[in-house]
């Protein structure tokens, strides 16, 4: 056991947020915790991490464990470049190899019982250093950095990075130090849909336990085997992951409904034999067993049904023309930067396509410019549109959330506001607040009311999931679905986007292309093509797939360059085994241990220059 809860009790100004809490965690386990907004996820965290010290309860941990946390706004803070940072993480198998060299060169001109001390110490530093793979360091901090997106960045310094970026280094810095335990608070808020994908594979084959925060479910699926719940303070413990979760919740709840059912006939039926045979001298002593089974009897409480998820509807007042939305041969640039080249969209009555592509590409702006009355786009006839910002701009933070809802809808009630408001799940104690007082997810539910109210044809739409927890995202899910308009959106919600989109437009190398499928369609052209993340060669002009007879050619020397090295390296590896067990057998041979140490060393610096060259290679 790596940590263990037990009826662990903790709350703020004397309401719990965590009631008799009690569960472990293991060696290697992958273990999801859920929960809606604001039931106290990250409290949860804190208490293992023993930031927070329970009012009631113990934890336990492992004696030495070691922890890694990424919390959802815990950024890196470094002088040092991108690189140098990480390798800060590797200076433990640094000073062994230096430490190694030191000893060869000792060696070298040792002779009697030195040179048997130091033969000694030179196989143990092998061992330590092949035990940590410390040869391999470059190669695992290229991998992280290249995989997370930071391949072009190993030079630049940390502290001139933006905050997502920053939490990101952080997370590249976690995977490297590779601790016991890794818990991660939504690890993939700042992460493009491709690196989501080469982080759910790393971790997949991580050698520690991963305890993840997260609303991502494809997310959840693909990395867990265990999902605790926290709901109403109370933590429930399922085997699976987030898709097995919801059926076995469903029929726990049911299970327990019955037997509270069956207990409370039992009880009925137990009174009503002591009501009437109490009184009745043949019959009392049976009565008074019955009274003593009632006092004993441990009376279960009713469990309270899941509480129900916001609601939320989309309608048009009316259908526009065919075409909705048209720009022809535009180019895009933010601060002198060009993000779009010679591109062209067209959005028919209908579709909802789904925007795609990498951190930077331009996504969000592209959104803006086809919202504004720039003369390039064109609007159709009669197209009503609505737009749902990621960042709430057009919220007025000072605004109570009633008013902020009820001046875009003046014709309604205020009962028809409230109304409004409480299916898409912000209550009494909710609607009198001010608008900053919300959290995010709060936040996007009122925005969402303000866009049902609109009753536009056509919806665009931000990052619409980035703060809704799990039953707000199926929700909205769910109305899009439904909804008979057009709609335009940007989402790193794999799940959301297989559920609503019917098309896909992806930003790449500064082009624009369309797939006219579904996500899942999508992604299986772009695995059919001999590069991963090269789009489909039907979706793209023949200038732009077409690769001439010496880029072929020098692919495949690349190609069969990076396998003559991964040969190499296993030949090398072998040889090392070997040499080292010379070594420790003629300890006492000056000669010979001369002479396997002169090949070691030689070994050893074939092998560093195979990893440098490979590293430039994949």
């Amino acid at each position: 056991m790596l940590v263990g809860f037990r009826d662990v009790t903790f709350g703020y100004d004397g309401v719990p947020t965590v009631q008799n809490a009690s569960f472990e965690l293991h060696e290697k386990e992958r273990v999801g915790l859920i929960g809606g907004n604001g039931e106290g996820k990250t409290t949860v965290l804190r208490l293992l991490l023993g930031e927070l010290t329970p009012d009631a309860g113990e934890i336990v941990r492992k004696n030495g464990i070691r922890i890694g946390y990424l919390a959802q706004t815990g950024g890196f803070d470094s002088h040092s470049t991108v690189y140098g940072a990480m390798k800060e993480v590797f200076r433990e198998d640094e000073q062994l190899i230096e430490r190694l060299r030191e000893t060869e060169r000792e060696l070298a001109s040792a002779s009697g019982k030195t040179a048997e001390i130091l033969a000694a110490r030179l196989e143990s530093l092998h061992k330590r250093i092949a035990a940590r793979d410390s040869y391999n360091c470059d190669v695992r901090i290229r991998t992280v950095l290249c995989g997370m997106g930071f391949q072009n960045v190993f030079n630049q310094n940390v502290d001139t990075m933006s905050g997502g970026e920053r939490t990101k280094l952080k997370l590249c810095r976690l995977l490297l130090e590779e601790p016991e335990l890794l818990v991660l608070d939504e690890p993939t808020n700042h992460l493009d849909v491709k690196t989501l994908f080469w982080l759910e594979e790393y971790l997949f084959s991580y050698r520690g336990a991963i305890l993840v925060v997260s609303h991502d479910r494809y997310f959840l699926d693909k990395l867990t085997a265990r999902t605790l719940e926290l709901e109403r303070g109370k933590i429930t413990s399922y085997k699976g992951n987030y898709s097995a979760y919801k059926p076995l919740k469903a029929e726990r709840f049911k299970e327990e409904l019955r037997a509270y059912e069956k207990q409370q006939e039992e009880i009925a039926r137990l009174k009503d034999y002591v009501d009437r045979n109490l009184v009745r001298a043949t019959t009392a002593k049976s009565a008074l067993s019955r009274v003593n089974r009632l006092e004993r009897m441990e009376v279960l409480e009713k469990p309270l049904p899941p509480p129900q998820p916001p609601r939320f509807c989309f309608s048009a007042e009316e259908k526009p023309y065919e075409k909705v939305l048209t720009a022809e041969h535009f180019d895009l640039a933010v601060d002198g930067k060009t993000l779009l080249s010679d591109a062209s969209f067209t959005l028919m009555r209908g579709e909802k396509c789904t925007l795609v592509g990498d951190n930077g590409t331009g996504k969000s702006t592209l959104i803006k410019f086809l919202l504004s009355n720039d003369r390039r786009v064109k609007c159709g006839r009669l197209v009503k549109p609505a737009y749902f910002d990621q960042e709430n701009a057009d919220l007025d933070p000072e605004e109570c959330v009633l008013d902020a809802l009820w001046e875009h809808c003046p014709a309604l009630s205020q009962t028809e506001v409230r109304s409004t408001l409480a299916r898409a799940g912000l209550f009494a104690e909710d609607i009198a607040k001010r608008v900053k007082e919300l959290s995010g997810g709060m936040r996007a539910k009122l925005q969402l009311a303000i866009l049902e109210t609109a009753r536009a044809n056509l919806l665009v739409l931000d990052e619409p999931t980035n703060h809704l927890d799990l039953p707000a995202r199926e929700a909205l899910e769910t109305a899009l679905a439904a909804y008979d308009g057009t709609l335009l959106f940007v989402s790193h919600d794999r799940r959301f986007i297989e559920s609503v989109a019917t098309s896909v437009c992806w930003i790449e190398n500064g082009k624009l292309s369309r797939f006219p499928g579904n996500y899942d369609e999508f992604l299986a052209a772009r695995k059919s093509v001999s590069v991963a993340d090269e789009p489909p060669r039907a979706e793209r002009p023949r200038s732009e797939s077409y690769r001439s007879r010496e880029e072929r050619a020098k692919q495949a020397q690349i190609r069969a360059r990076i396998k003559e090295i991964e040969t190499r390296l296993e030949a090398i590896e072998a040889e090392e085994a070997e040499w080292n067990e010379r070594l420790a057998a003629c300890a006492s041979d000056y000669v010979k241990v001369r002479d396997a140490v002169a090949r070691l060393d030689a070994l050893h610096r074939e092998s560093e220059e195979l990893y440098r060259e490979y590293g430039t290679l994949i």
